[in-house]
């Protein structure tokens, strides 16, 4: 059997991510921006397990005051796709995150849920045994 695959596309479909493996976990986020878009994120590097597709201009994105986060959202939808590090990381890799409420539910139920307090703490908190299908329904 070959290499699992998830992908995910925007609302209007201009924007895809592809996902090359097995994603072993995705990260609830309640900061400012997670919490209000309810953003489900899975991570990597950039062109690694992670490849974001787009046409010319199809990205839009947002950093918040020195955050090194670039949020990217569809130009013509305005769905959130991925967050991408504003630079690369001491061994040159970029990490980014994608969205996983842009996959289809029933591919990505099974992974289970890590909680982040990207509010107060910017700590992960412990693990309570829920999993992507437990808030996608």
């Amino acid at each position: 059997m070959g290499q699992t695959i998830t992908e995910g596309r925007c609302h209007c479909g201009a924007v895809h991510w592809r996902f090359k493996g097995e994603i072993p976990d995705a990260t609830v986020c309640n900061c400012t921006i997670c919490r209000r878009t309810g953003a489900l994120w899975a991570y990597d590097f950039v062109d690694e397990a992670i490849h974001v597709s787009a046409p010319p201009d199809g990205l839009t994105f947002y950093i918040w005051g020195s955050r090194s986060l670039a949020y990217e959202f569809c130009a013509t939808c305005k769905n959130l796709v991925s967050w991408r590090a504003t630079a690369p990381g001491k061994d040159g890799r970029t990490r980014i995150a994608v969205n996983l409420r842009l996959a289809d539910p029933k591919e990505v139920a099974h992974i289970p849920l890590l909680l982040f307090d990207g509010l107060q703490t910017f700590e992960d908190l412990p693990p309570d045994g829920r999993k992507v299908s437990d808030l996608m329904f």
